[in-house]
């Protein structure tokens, strides 16, 4: 699943600028990205055709954190080029515990567990883009 030229010049506006010496294009990050979304592969397992896995992944977070990636996706939609889903998973200690004894960490001789579970924070997310159909 990769978008075209003439695609991509209907959601650029949705996109950062680019300034100054760039090594990767903003449609190959965005292209490389949608890839991992279909293929559900890790970073380090891109293709080497659209370049630096890590300088994808430093984008793609920078995108997420300032919402680039949420008006991409949502222009994406509406445009009718590519259709997702993104599902957001949890993930916690409390699911998967494991022995104090099997991390090598030493013993506890009180546990004092938090009067209030929301003060330990937000669960962490994970987000897993699914396509609806193919265009």
């Amino acid at each position: 699943m990769e978008i075209t030229q003439a695609q991509y010049e209907q959601i650029v506006h949705c996109l950062p600028l680019q300034r100054g010496n760039v090594s990767l294009s903003n449609l190959n990050v965005l292209n490389a990205i949608l890839y991992v979304a279909e293929q559900g592969c890790k970073w380090r397992g891109l293709p080497r055709r659209f370049g630096n896995w890590h300088t994808i992944y430093t984008r793609m977070s920078r995108w997420s954190k300032s919402g680039v990636l949420d008006r991409v996706f949502e222009e994406l939609q509406q445009a009718q080029i590519v259709r997702l889903r993104i599902e957001a998973v949890s993930l916690d200690n409390t699911l998967v515990k494991v022995h104090p004894d099997g991390t090598g960490a030493l013993k506890k001789t009180a546990h004092n567990p938090s009067a209030n579970p929301g003060a330990d924070g937000p669960p962490r997310f994970i987000w897993l883009p699914r396509m609806l159909e193919r265009p």
